[in-house]
């Protein structure tokens, strides 16, 4: 599995993003699809994610900003992120993973940058 991300960059604090990531390569069936984010000094985290079937999952801090979605289609999950903050800055990765009946296997993009300026 191949991840594709765009979308990331610098944004003025209260600014938004919208980050894109497309999958391709041996697909599986039974997927989620999502971002994890790691600030400068911290531990990588997730951010939202989202399954095949819709069902999505936000970290405390994404709620009511950030919006996850995907075309399963075209095989593209987005992030939409409102009302960014400075502590919202963090390297941005893409994160796939493929259910089958006994395991997920993760799959991982090469990640973007976000900066929000204060």
């Amino acid at each position: 599995v191949y991840l594709a991300e765009s979308g990331g960059g610098w944004v003025q604090a209260g600014g938004s993003l919208r980050l894109s990531c497309v999958a391709s390569g041996s697909l599986f069936g039974l997927n989620t699809m999502g971002w994890y984010r790691q600030p400068l000094g911290k531990a990588r985290e997730l951010v939202a994610e989202m399954s095949h079937e819709g069902i999505s999952t936000y970290a405390d801090a994404s709620k009511g900003r950030f919006t996850i979605s995907r075309d399963n289609a075209k095989n593209t999950v987005y992030l939409q992120m409102n009302d960014l903050k400075p502590e919202d800055t963090a390297v941005y990765w893409c994160n796939y993973k493929g259910r089958t009946i006994v395991d997920v296997e993760n799959f991982w993009g090469p990640g973007t940058q976000v900066t929000v300026s204060p």
